[in-house]
């Protein structure tokens, strides 16, 4: 298993991290046991780029190739598990909100990362034509661990009901495939990232969501 050590690696990492950390607490408040955290943590933070792979063929999903980012959600899975289970009052404290604040960050930063890289794959695996495609499985790479996650959980999936979390991220896939070709790729990339992290993080803080049939 070979490791580069990239600036996007460790963008990545964070992404994964903040990922696992969303799908284990979702687990840990629906009261499941150790292994449903491990599942639903680990999910969370591969299972976009799992569904990415299958659309497009490459079987077997490169997580299981190199898996260096399921490494790295299970240990996640584990620390956080195992931090609860010695503060068992956490998840009811205050302290929750501060850590929630910081992991959406973190969420955002691999939101922003996850859609950039399901452009890239897609691109590098041929379908550089097809915009459609390729914005889509950017999309699917960003957000489809997420809806898996609260599919398991029995749950309304969290990017068709809170903060435009969806949208970030095809405003930003959007962009990317916009100025692909046009630009620098690196700026392309990096402009596309940062549009889905500061949507998110606007989002969050000014409690954008879309507008419902029933609701305001």
């Amino acid at each position: 298993m070979k490791i580069d050590l990239t600036l996007f690696f460790f963008v990545e990492a964070i992404g994964t991290i903040a990922f696992a950390s969303s799908g284990a607490m979702v687990a840990i408040k629906k009261q499941l046991d150790l292994l449903g955290v491990i599942v639903l943590g680990v999910t969370t933070a591969v299972g976009g780029g799992m569904l990415r792979d299958i659309i497009i063929g490459n079987v077997p999903p490169n997580l299981f190739k190199d898996p260096i980012y399921v490494l790295l959600a299970f240990a996640t899975v584990l620390l956080l598990f195992g931090f609860v289970r010695i503060n068992r009052k956490f998840v009811n404290s205050r302290s929750i909100e501060a850590y929630e604040k910081v992991m959406n960050i973190f969420d955002a930063i691999g939101l922003g990362a996850f859609t950039v890289v399901g452009i890239d794959t897609a691109v590098i695996s041929g379908y550089g034509d097809y915009d459609f495609l390729v914005i889509f499985l950017g999309v699917i790479t960003g957000v489809g661990g997420g809806i898996l996650r609260d599919i398991m959980a029995g749950q309304t999936p969290y990017v068709l009901r809170k903060h435009i979390y969806a949208c970030a991220s095809i405003a930003g896939a959007l962009l990317y495939a916009g100025l692909m070709g046009r630009i620098n790729g690196d700026l392309a990339m990096l402009t596309g990232a940062c549009t889905v992290i500061l949507i998110r993080l606007l989002a969050t803080h000014f409690c954008w969501n879309l507008p419902t049939a029933t609701g305001h």
